[in-house]
């Protein structure tokens, strides 16, 4: 007897296991998931002592970037039953359920695939492509100097790629062994941070920096000093960062305390990013143009999502992190 397609049980990853076949509303599409690459927000807010328990939802299926393919597209939506496609899965920005066979997405949360576009390569665009974008090319005009703190993580990796597509001249950070790598993806300047003090190799360079991007937060003299390295209308984008007090302390004064008392020389914004069809829709030519590719760190089965999220905590991954969450069970089902 044939199995019926899509089934009425699906195998998924969650905080609390129960795993029905999600069922979409009018502006949600259904979608058969072929890979989904991790974020740190997959696991960040669900740790935090207390307050996890309060905003992530229970049960959750963690995962937002998403691959995959339409098994029942939203009302009125252009895209088809069987197209490919990719973008942000979910509706809760902490647990959007792409770790699973089949999930989610609204309308706007979706795009085409790109002819040409591998699905697993365009798994990783996401929040980590995504949060380049809307930290950089609204901010920016071509010839800019942009530095980015953190180039050889999922969100700089990309932001380098997306600074040089928009013209700008791009100064990244990185440990030694991800130098090349950054070159690699056009970065014209790249800091050791692990042999130069950072503000004062930017000090030195000659350059005034436009706009600043940090995919850190590890270090906050970075804003306390840009100063020193920026020109007055640039803007501090702070992306990254850890769920901790002291960081929490650190970003009300970087938002709150005004520069004539002491306070930062530079406007500072704080960052989430909002799913956007046109920014997706770039970002996905891009990658059909080359202009910007997919740096995959390491690519992990379904069955292995939790050594998946054990390499991601460890802070070295080299861009992206993917899991493979049912690739076979995708091939068989369209194949027959």
């Amino acid at each position: 007897m044939a199995t019926p397609f899509p089934p009425s049980t699906i195998k998924a990853w969650q905080i609390n296991p129960s795993a029905p076949l999600p069922k979409p509303k009018p502006g949600q599409h259904l979608v058969q998931a072929i890979a989904t690459a991790l974020n740190p927000v997959d696991y960040k807010p669900a740790e935090i002592p207390v307050v996890g328990r309060l905003i992530v939802p229970k049960p959750a299926t963690p995962g937002i970037d998403f691959a995959g393919r339409i098994i029942v597209p939203a009302t009125g939506s252009p895209l088809k039953r069987g197209q490919l496609v990719f973008g942000m899965a979910g509706t809760n920005p902490l647990a959007g359920g792409a770790l699973a066979e089949f999930t989610l997405a609204e309308t706007e949360n979706a795009v085409a695939l790109p002819d040409g576009v591998d699905a697993v390569d365009a798994a990783t665009i996401g929040v980590a492509a995504l949060t380049a974008y809307q930290s950089i090319v609204p901010r920016v005009n071509k010839g800019d100097h942009v530095f980015i703190n953190g180039g050889s993580g999922g969100t700089g990796v990309f932001g380098i790629q997306i600074a040089k597509a928009v013209g700008c001249h791009v100064t990244t950070t990185c440990s030694t062994a991800n130098i090349e790598l950054c070159k690699s993806l056009g970065a014209d300047e790249v800091v050791d941070y692990r042999k130069q003090a950072v503000v004062e190799a930017l000090k030195g360079s000659g350059r005034t920096f436009d706009h600043v991007v940090d995919n850190v937060g590890a270090d906050l003299n970075l804003y306390w000093r840009c100063h020193e390295y920026t020109n007055p209308q640039a803007v501090y984008v702070m992306v990254g960062g850890t769920p901790s007090f002291g960081f929490a302390v650190g970003m009300f004064k970087m938002m709150l305390w005004p520069g004539f008392l002491g306070g930062g020389k530079r406007k500072f914004a704080g960052f989430f990013p909002k799913p956007k069809y046109e920014d997706l829709e770039q970002i996905g030519m891009w990658m059909k143009e080359a202009k910007v590719r997919a740096i995959i760190d390491q690519k992990f089965s379904f069955e292995q999502a939790p050594k998946a999220f054990e390499k991601l905590k460890t802070g070295r991954a080299k861009g992206k992190i993917v899991v493979d969450v049912a690739s076979e069970t995708y091939r068989k089902a369209w194949s027959e």
